[in-house]
Formats: C-alpha cells, structure tokens, sequence
C-alpha cells in the first residue's frame, strides 16, 4: 500500500500558509455555509489569492455582508453571495440552473451537527444527512458540467473525525426503524461526506475533475450550537484559520495536482485506523473508503435527488 500523502503544511498551518505564493486569478469558487466560521475563512483565503468566489448560503442577508466584508479585507471585488438551502432540494435547483460558466473549485463547507430532536427535510430525510450529504450530492450533480467546462476543477468536501461515530447505515438512512441519536446521525453524515469524495473521483476524475474529503479538526465555531461547545483538550483544537486550511490546502495547492478520492486532516492524508481511538486522535476509518460502499451511496443519493 502506498505510503499516506504528506505536504509541507501540518497542524498549525493556516490558510495564508497554504496559499502563500498561490495565484487564483481566472479561477471560480462555490463556498457553501459561508457566512461564519470555516466556510467565511475558506472563502476569505481563496479571494486573497484571486479568484472569484461565491458564497452560497440559506440566509443571502448574511452572505451577502460577508461578501463586502471579505472584499474590503482582500480588496477583491468578485466576491458575491446567493441563496442555498441545501436541505432543500428545489433550492439546490435554483442554484444550479441559474449558474452560468466554468466553476473550477466548489468546496461542500456547510454542515449542521448533533441536532437534539429527529428533524426532516421537506423531502422526508432525516436533517443532517439531508443536509450535509444529500444536498452537497445534488448540487455537485447540478454544477457538473460547469466544473468539467474548467478545465481541471477540485470538489473539497468538509467531512469530521465524527464519521468513526456511524458508517453509513443503508437500511435506515432516515431513522423510520431505530432510535434517534444526535451523534449516530451526524457520524452517517460525515461518513457520506467522504464516500462522496471517493465515488466522485472515480466517476469524474476523467472529466478533469478531482474530490476529496477532510477533516478540519477542533474548532470553536457555531457548528458547536448543539453541544454545549467543544469538548476537545485545549492542545487539540486549533484556530478558524489552521481549521480551513486542510480545505483551502484541497481546493487550491499545487501540491494536490491529480490527487483525489482521499482523506485528509492537519494538511496530509490520514492513515487507515482499525477502531476509533481516544478524542481527537484522528484516522480514517476503512468503510468510508470502502468502494463498494461508496458505488452504493452513490446509487442511493442518485435515487434520492431524482424527484
């Protein structure tokens, strides 16, 4: 088996460091849930460098202030914010029918966690994975021919050390049968996320189009709403800027030129775990990297986007 990619970047690198040297001029960026957090730093650092990003957000309101706000901080002027609901799947159609042109990175940021009560999408998923995966999948579908018109394009997909909570449970992806667990749904969620990665580079790299998943780390953002707030010892988590910069690493470094279907976190590829450890030790679990289970999400999320 290959050695795990490593870079010159690790833990305490931060977007700026990634991108130091890095011309994004020409290039177009999707930011989804840009409007705080890892999602706002991402999309600051890629308009540092040049390109041209949009923030897609469910409340356009606050994308939109962002927008100008990471204008007057980068002094560039092709920042701009649109409405995305991602649980909602005639929202994700509106975005992506109404795009026009090449998109060369889109990067799946948005993500909600550990929701106290079961909640459904109006299509009847349970939130989080209709949310995190199933929206993602339908709007990366949506923006294909735009990212195979780039030329060479990237799909970064934020995942988490909570996918070692839940493989991918194809039997009841909803929770109709079991229990409802708060962490149990989030873990299937970021599961997904990097089954996604893996399906997608199989499937499109041909096209010139390059995925991959990570995990950001610990970050204090509002992802936390739900749980009281991090629970990582304090040597382990790491700042909003070291926290996206695995993702702008993915999304714009030449140094993951023609890599793709991988897992990564603090800046390198992670190594394959055979159980989950103690907190915040990191590693990727082998069913999210499973191709199988990958060529049967990917089955299951074209079913579920085709109303």
């Amino acid at each position: 088996m290959d050695q795990p990619l490593r870079t010159p970047f690790g833990f305490s690198s931060t977007t700026d460091d990634v991108l130091s040297g890095v011309s994004l001029a020409g290039r177009r960026a999707v930011v989804t849930g840009a409007t705080s957090g890892l999602g706002t730093e991402t999309a600051r650092a890629l308009a540092s460098a040049g390109a041209e990003v949009v923030l897609a957000a469910r409340r356009p309101g606050a994308a939109a202030e962002t927008a100008v706000e990471i204008t007057r901080t980068t002094g560039n002027p092709g920042v701009s914010a649109r409405a995305l609901d991602l649980a909602d799947l005639h929202s994700v159609r509106a975005f992506t029918d109404a795009w026009t042109g090449p998109l060369h990175i889109l990067v799946n940021n948005a993500g909600i966690m550990a929701l106290p009560e079961l909640d459904r999408t109006p299509e009847g998923r349970e939130l989080q994975f209709g949310t995190n995966y199933v929206g993602h999948f339908a709007l990366a579908h949506g923006l294909y021919p735009a990212l195979a018109a780039a030329g060479g394009a990237r799909i970064v997909s934020v995942s988490s050390t909570g996918h070692l909570m839940s493989p991918v449970i194809f039997d009841d992806l909803d929770y109709r049968f079991r229990p409802y667990d708060p962490w149990s749904a989030y873990g299937q969620s970021k599961t997904a996320d990097i089954l996604f990665a893996v399906g997608a580079d199989r499937r499109w790299s041909s096209a010139g189009i390059r995925t991959n998943a990570l995990n950001p780390g610990a970050i204090a953002t509002n992802l936390q709403q739900h749980t009281g707030g991090l629970r990582t010892p304090e040597h382990l988590r790491k700042t909003v800027p070291q926290g996206a910069a695995t993702s702008v690493l993915l999304a714009a470094s030449p140094l993951l030129e023609g890599i793709g279907g991988r897992y990564f976190e603090d800046c390198a590829e992670s190594p394959v775990i055979e159980s989950s450890g103690a907190l915040g030790s990191g590693g990727v679990a082998p069913y999210v990297l499973d191709r199988q289970n990958a060529d049967r999400l990917w089955r299951t999320g074209e079913e579920l986007i085709a109303g």
